[in-house]
């Protein structure tokens, strides 16, 4: 398990023990986080899991890849912390992720 922190627009927390090799998308989704909407439901077609990562985890989480980069032109207020909540996927590394959602997803 390991832990993950899903802060919503509003400044609400949401604080789950997580099973590794689940995504952020599919722990926001199952617990309710509102502002993640996941319309393709994690196959990298939408943008509407469109998350910030924390600063202090903007290296551990990564880059994202060349196919959510693309997707990343649909979402709203990009930042250059921007990632598809789908396409992170929970390990050891990633135990204390701490994910912002935007505003509005696109």
């Amino acid at each position: 398990m390991t832990k993950l922190t899903i802060v919503a627009f509003d400044g609400t927390r949401f604080d789950f023990d997580a099973d590794e090799g689940s995504t952020v998308m599919e722990n926001a989704v199952r617990n309710s986080v509102p502002g993640i909407e996941a319309e393709c439901g994690g196959a990298c077609a939408c943008a509407t899991c469109h998350v910030y990562v924390d600063d202090a985890w903007i290296e551990k989480a990564g880059p994202p890849a060349a196919m959510e980069e693309d997707m990343l032109d649909f979402a709203f207020d990009v930042r250059p912390s921007s990632r598809l909540s789908c396409q992170i996927k929970l390990t050891q590394a990633l135990d204390g992720l701490v994910v912002h959602v935007p505003e509005r997803q696109a």
